[in-house]
């Protein structure tokens, strides 16, 4: 075998002869080679490297066989230095690979690594460029990152500086890199060129996600804080082109320019003067408080550290006069600056929103003290702002304008501006309203009577063509005419300076109208009544009623009932009546009681006594359901005060029927109570039973313990034993709902012995199961035979006659009759005691006027 590079031929050995035939008979094979090398891998390095030569030479065009082999090569160099020949080897083999391979990016890669591991800079920036020749175009962005990376990390900013001017003709969309590497050599001109360039195309996207205002804020401050190092941008030009495109972001870039100033001319007196024109403008033309705040706290941040520091150079240096004249313009100049700082802020607001009327106002507060001020800026409000996009109400402009020269004593320029805002096309009606108003009231504070009723009377003058309040469409003069608030002061100015007639005309005016309240009604027949006009009073409620509907007329028929009735009392009765059945016909349940007792009222003063007790019967049904208890209270003692307490029973029914049950067991106890004070024990017992019905014991204890006390004073031993039987009747009928009912059962079935569900809860056995039916089945049983009878109308009988019937019914045999305890008798072991019964004669009251026999 023939020597390579001088080496000593190479002896092969028996294991490779399979290997060889195989080649040979397969020269072009690639993996005839490769089973070649792999079986060849872990051998000598010179060996393995002689094949590899071997394969390339027949087939030169393998990628794969080029590939493996230049990375077999670096890695036998690995660890050495790198001035070690070897290395030179292996790059005099990418240089023969390159040959072949030169359109494979993988090769150019590891070849451009390898010599930038060595150190090689000259020849790795060529190899790059050689890369970026050979490859096609979409290949390039592969090199690119790693021959930049290889540039950044030289000290040789020149060079950078030119690969990235070639990479950014490739890749534009990364300008954003090449700015940062400017900034931190140092070369901030370019960068900030760079910069410019890219807030100036629309198109660019940031990849960092930066938005065009942030990009030109960065170019912002990297000119305004290097102005000796950026010469080749205008920077007054760039900050005011950004002050014209982001106006909601005026105080950052107002700084920029003023910091501009500052550091471009330190401190020089041109310059000066520049950033000082340059603050001025700034607080003029933001229209946020945000940005007048960053501005005006710059500003006076810098004017204080001036004085400070000529303060301190004046101490150092000594004073002269030209000195003290400085610092006196200066300390001026910042007193005059904080003292304007709100005049300052009042007009940022109003440039931000000019029709802002509590701004103008507070404007003016600013200016007290200067009337010529203040005069000015009214003048430029009202013509500022604009009614229809006013914030506030813009009449208050006018008004406070013309009270403006009413303090002053100017009456005459107070009148003309009031006739001028009568003339402004308000929003609203009501604006245009008050400016009369208020033009009238002027007047009245300076005793011009007469003219403040011209004023009004102008006012509410129809006009050539009418239009309805609510039509937008037209213009407020010509709905003025339809206020209410005009109107009102018209009457009221009428009644204090006009005749009887003029006030009545507006009252009447305002009525046809259909613009009048129940309150202007009322008014009217107030005033009516006072000059002793009461028909044509009782005319005006009339109207008023005719023009509202309930709940509103309400207060119209309370006024105009009470007076009826004080005017006439019982002298046109059969008017009164039909007034009331008016009011009443259509009244809602809410606004009924009233009514119905002054009509009540009424019939018991001048009519009948029984029209008075039908009126409250009527009452009783139309009122309130929560009212009608109240309502039935009234009832009753009216009728027991005309009719006698006799008289009350038939209303104690019906109103035991018609409320609900907490109310019906309030009358209850009271209907048996007046029983059993008329001697009625049997009816007042009857009751008692009756309303047991509805008395559950665990809620309405105290029921029961009532009747427990009624039955020991007035019963017996088996009226007590009755009383007791039915109470727990009621109480196994309560004990039948579905949810008491089966807790109950619960309770009494896991009280007794075990079963098996004590021993498994929540699981129940069959046994458990019957058990429960049948203590359902009992308890149903002794309801149904303890059942009382369904609620009805009360049937009472004679005490005489139910006492015989009681002491019959007392010797049959109870099977439910049980002894009483020491609660119900103390006295149970000497056997019961016989009860008492106290008679009492019956008041002559009872029998309402009956004379005596």
């Amino acid at each position: 075998m023939p020597s390579l590079n001088g080496k000593p031929d190479v002896i092969f050995e028996d294991d490779d002869l399979p290997y060889e035939e195989e080649i040979i008979r397969n020269p072009y094979s690639v993996k005839c080679w490769m089973r070649y090398i792999e079986f060849k891998q872990n051998g000598q390095k010179s060996i393995l490297n002689m094949i590899y030569e071997r394969a390339l030479k027949e087939l030169p065009g393998s990628y794969k066989l080029w590939y493996n082999y230049l990375r077999e090569r670096r890695k036998q160099v690995k660890g050495k230095c790198i001035t070690d020949p070897s290395y030179e080897e292996i790059n005099n083999c990418h240089e023969r690979a390159l040959v072949f391979m030169h359109k494979m990016p993988r090769i150019w890669l590891d070849y451009c690594q390898f010599l930038v591991s060595q150190s090689k800079i000259t020849r790795s920036r060529q190899t790059f460029d050689r890369a970026l020749r050979a490859l096609p175009v979409t290949q390039h962005p592969r090199i690119w990152p790693l021959y930049l990376r290889f540039v950044r990390s030289l000290s040789l900013p020149e060079t950078a500086i030119r690969v990235y001017r070639r990479y950014l003709k490739l890749c534009p969309e990364n300008a954003e890199e090449y700015i940062d590497y400017l900034r931190s050599v140092g070369r901030l001109d370019e960068a900030a060129l760079r910069l410019a360039a890219v807030v100036n195309d629309e198109s660019f996207v940031s990849k960092e996600g930066k938005s065009n205002y942030q990009l030109w804020h960065e170019l912002c401050d990297l000119i305004s804080q290097n102005p000796d190092k950026v010469t080749s941008l205008n920077v007054g030009a760039i900050i005011r082109g950004g002050l014209t495109r982001f106006t909601d972001q005026l105080g950052k870039l107002w700084c920029s320019l003023a910091d501009y100033y500052i550091r471009s001319g330190h401190f020089e007196k041109n310059d000066y003067q520049l950033y000082l024109l340059c603050c001025i403008e700034a607080i003029l033309t933001v229209v946020t408080v945000r940005d007048f705040t960053q501005v005006f706290d710059s500003y006076a941040q810098f004017e204080e550290n001036m004085i400070a520091a000529k303060m301190e150079t004046t101490a150092e240096m000594g004073q002269d006069e030209e000195d003290d004249i400085d610092l006196e313009l200066r300390l001026a100049r910042f007193e005059q600056l904080i003292a304007r700082r709100p005049l300052l802020l009042n007009s940022v607001l109003l440039r931000q929103n000019p029709h802002n009327v509590h701004e103008w106002h507070k404007r003016v507060k600013l200016y007290d003290g200067n009337p010529r001020q203040i005069i000015n800026t009214y003048t430029e409000a009202v013509q500022t702002v604009d009614p229809i996009k006013a914030t506030g109400k813009p009449h208050s402009l006018w008004v406070s304008f013309a009270k403006f020269y009413e303090e002053n004593e100017q009456l005459d320029d107070a009148r003309t501006i009031f006739e001028k805002a009568t003339k402004v096309n308000y929003k609203q009606v009501d604006d245009l309203a008050v400016v009369w108003c208020e033009y009238g009231e002027m007047e009245l504070r300076h005793e011009n009577y007469e003219q403040a009723l011209r004023i009004l009377r102008k006012a509410t003058a129809i006009p050539s063509k009418k239009a309805e309040y609510f039509d937008a469409s037209e213009p407020v003069q010509n709905r003025v005419y339809k206020s209410l608030k005009v109107w009102s002061m018209l009457a009221d100015l009428e009644e204090s300076l006009g005749t009887f007639q003029s006030t009545k005309a507006v009252y009447d005016r305002i009525i046809d109208l259909r613009i009048a309240t129940p309150q202007i009604i009322i008014n009217y027949a107030m005033f009516l009544e006072e000059h002793n006009y009461f028909e044509e009073s009782f005319k005006a409620y009339e109207r008023g009623i005719a023009l509202f509907r309930w709940p509103n007329v309400y207060d119209i028929w309370n006024t105009y009932l009470t007076k009826f009735i004080d005017r006439y009392g019982g002298k046109k009765l059969e008017r009164a009546r039909d007034l009331f059945e008016q009011a009443l016909d259509g009244c809602p349940a809410k606004f009924a009681k009233t009514i119905y007792l002054l009509y009540a009222k009424l019939e018991e003063n001048y009519g009948l006594a029984r029209h008075a007790m039908a009126v409250y019967e009527r009452a009783t049904e139309a009122v309130e359901v929560e009212e009608r208890h109240h309502m039935f209270n009234i009832y009753i003692k009216r009728a027991a005060e005309i009719y006698g307490v006799t008289y009350t029973r038939e209303i104690y029914q019906k109103a035991i029927e018609v409320l609900p049950d907490e109310h019906a067991r309030d009358m209850c106890l009271r209907f048996s109570d007046m029983e059993s004070k008329l001697g009625e024990i049997d009816r007042a017992r009857a009751i008692y039973s009756y309303c047991s019905q509805i008395c559950d014991p665990r809620v309405t204890a105290n029921f029961w313990q009532t009747w427990k006390e009624f039955e020991i004073r007035h019963g017996n031993e088996d009226t007590i034993r009755e009383m007791l039987r039915i109470k727990r009747s009621i109480q196994a009928t309560y004990n039948t709902q579905v949810n008491f009912m089966s807790s109950q059962m619960l309770k009494a079935t896991t009280s007794s012995t075990g079963t098996v569900s004590d021993l498994a809860p929540g699981q129940m056995g069959m046994d458990d199961m019957k058990m429960l039916e049948q203590k359902a089945q009992q308890l149903a049983a002794e309801a149904e035979k303890d059942k009382p009878k369904p609620k009805e109308k009360i049937l009472f009988v004679r005490s005489d006659t139910s006492r015989s019937e009681l002491a019959e019914l007392s010797k049959q045999a109870n099977p439910d009759e049980i002894d009483i305890d020491d609660d119900e008798e103390d006295d149970n072991d000497q056997g019961p005691e016989e009860v008492q019964l106290e008679q009492k004669s019956v008041p002559t009251a009872v029998f309402g006027g009956l004379k005596d026999d």
